[in-house]
């Protein structure tokens, strides 16, 4: 991230472009390998976005500071009316502007406008000001389900659309 775009820039929330499927890989990529260690399921979502996330319904959306990609987060559609929230990633110098709370809130109208009736998300306790932003945004902790398809899964949280 540039001098610049710490000190000013528009942002603005873009859905899927084939030439930023490297940013949203390797912003989660980032933080994935920097708390924890990347995992089958995200190296399946990495190599194929558009096949495991667009295909079925779903769209990735990016924050772009100016022309720069500096977050990410994908609304993954699990069954007609059941979405998830995942792989949201900001770049950490820009963190603790709202841009994670603006993409949450694409991801959000993204699944209500394809008439999801729930969006739910599966998250971390080492990560609490993101658990925080999902409590502000009207998410509710529930029961851990089984088999979350993540080793490194110890929240899941749901919001009723």
């Amino acid at each position: 991230m540039t001098e610049k775009s710490r000190s000013q820039g528009r942002l603005t929330i873009v859905p899927y472009r084939p030439e930023f499927a490297g940013a949203f890989r390797e912003l989660n990529r980032e933080w994935i390998e920097r708390l924890f260690r990347l995992e089958a399921a995200d190296e399946e979502v990495f190599g194929d976005p558009e096949r495991t996330i667009l295909a079925p319904g779903g769209q990735i959306f990016f924050a772009c500071l100016d022309a720069e990609v500096v977050g990410t987060a994908a609304a993954v559609c699990h069954a007609p009316h059941s979405f998830e929230l995942a792989k949201m990633a900001v770049m950490p110098a820009a963190q603790g502007r709202g841009i994670g709370r603006r993409l949450a809130e694409a991801v959000i109208a993204y699944a209500r406008s394809a008439g999801a009736e729930r969006l739910f998300l599966l998250t971390n306790r080492k990560l609490p000001a993101a658990i925080g932003l999902y409590e502000q945004l009207g998410f509710r902790h529930h029961e851990l389900p089984p088999d979350t398809g993540y080793a490194r899964a110890d929240v899941y949280m749901e919001l009723a659309l």
